[in-house]
């Protein structure tokens, strides 16, 4: 399958993603991950891997799409475990009353 990744073309089979990422220790996941196998990678991991690129020259995004139509399981953060936004006490009672804070 053809597939664009950091605006360079790949040529990625599942069997070939299989063959690049044997003997590949898996890191921690944090965020977005792929099923590799038996084991979970991190998307970035597997992208490192495949692309032979540094991790900030693609994002996670076109990573997951490319292994998500070779057929792999990817799993997805929930919208509400990416950002975490902690209040002040004074907009958390603010955002209860309805009432808008003006500081």
């Amino acid at each position: 399958m053809r597939c664009v990744i950091a605006r360079f073309p790949f040529e990625l089979t599942k069997s070939g993603v299989l063959e690049s990422m044997k003997g590949v220790k898996p890191e921690q996941v944090i965020g977005e991950s792929v099923i590799i196998g038996r084991r979970t990678y991190p998307v970035k991991q597997v992208g490192q891997v495949i692309t032979r690129q540094d991790r900030r020259d693609f994002s996670a995004g076109e990573v997951l799409r490319a292994m998500t139509q070779l057929g792999f399981t990817c799993r997805v953060l929930p919208r509400a475990a990416v950002s975490t936004r902690v209040l002040s006490p004074l907009r958390q009672v603010s955002a209860v009353l309805g009432i808008p804070v003006t500081v």
